[in-house]
């Protein structure tokens, strides 16, 4: 049986009947945004500057790669960056959560252990991202607060939107939810300050690569190139927002794999890396902080970074001089 977005990605019957539940959702989606912009609902402004990396599509579209990559330019420029982030798939008991890099993933999530690991910066999350930035710059001498998602949060007032778009799937069959993936109509693009597009940009966007090009074992830390495995089937697990752009990267290189997609943010057990076959198993790096604990030798994971465009880095850059004191 398919899942519901994959129908988003196409005309179909199922859009064209869920279309008026669409444009219900649009129709709150507009009152919201209203009641924010008229002052009946309260936005709170921090005091420092918020940058704000989100999407209007619902699944994974390369944002996490372009979080780590700001805050490491933010640092590289000097400047004291920290972040905050929904915690999505975390069961704290209590909210705020402080992050770090040994941070359990089953309870601030998975992405920000990610993040955390790579950043090395001050990190909050929680459902309330107003509540957990204002713990943070309690706790923290932040010049500037990183939003990882929140592009809708509009309790939280930003200085800088950046929109990030997949160049491939882009914005699907360009409806609102349920019908399509659209968090927000599609007008909503054009308000951001930015827009990265992942893989192929349109007009007045930035691209982005992602690189992967080694492959690190969740047992014992050894690295190896990633075209080591070409010689070789493997099994693949991706428990992403867009599994099959995991098995695209593999293709791409060449490795002929066996391909098992989960459900975003799944809660990975020691049976789902239990195969009838001796292959290496390779997955996302974002999928490899839950399984560290359970995982053999058999199991690698493959980081990515993301390259940028340098006009936009330029150009972000010469933006946040602007707002941070």
């Amino acid at each position: 049986m398919k899942r519901l977005d994959e129908y988003w990605y196409h005309r179909n019957l199922l859009s064209m009947l869920l279309t008026p539940v669409a444009w219900f959702f649009c129709l709150l989606v507009f009152i919201r945004k209203y009641l924010y912009r008229s002052g009946i609902l309260k936005s709170s402004r921090l005091t420092v500057p918020v940058i704000i990396i989100g999407n209007i599509t619902v699944g994974g579209s390369g944002k996490t790669p372009l979080v780590i990559a700001l805050v490491q330019l933010l640092q590289k420029a000097g400047y004291k960056p920290g972040i905050i982030s929904r915690g999505y798939g975390g069961k704290a008991n209590t909210w705020p959560q402080q992050v770090r890099e040994d941070s359990d993933p089953g309870i601030v999530g998975d992405e920000p252990v990610l993040i955390a690991r790579h950043c090395h910066a001050p990190m909050a999350v929680g459902p309330d991202r107003v509540i957990a930035a204002k713990q943070l710059l309690q706790h923290h001498p932040c010049d500037v607060i990183v939003s990882d998602d929140g592009l809708q949060h509009y309790a939280l007032a930003r200085d800088i939107e950046i929109a990030v778009v997949d160049g491939i799937r882009r914005f699907g069959n360009g409806k609102c939810l349920p019908a399509g993936p659209l968090r927000e109509p599609l007008k909503r693009i054009k308000e951001v300050n930015f827009v990265v597009a992942n893989g192929l940009a349109m007009q007045l966007e930035y691209p982005m690569e992602l690189i992967a090009d080694s492959v690190i074992n969740l047992d014992n830390g050894e690295v190896k190139p990633l075209d080591d495995f070409r010689a070789s089937e493997v099994n693949a697990l991706a428990g992403i927002g867009y599994p099959q752009r995991f098995f695209n990267l593999l293709e791409k290189h060449g490795i002929k794999s066996r391909a098992q997609p989960f459900p975003d943010h799944h809660d990975f057990c020691v049976s789902d890396l239990e195969f009838d076959n001796h292959l290496p198993i390779l997955m996302t790096e974002k999928d490899a902080v839950k399984c560290q604990r359970f995982a053999d030798e058999r199991v690698w994971y493959i980081p990515v970074q993301a390259r940028l465009d340098e006009r936009f880095i330029t150009r972000f850059l010469d933006e946040v001089k602007k707002i941070v004191k």
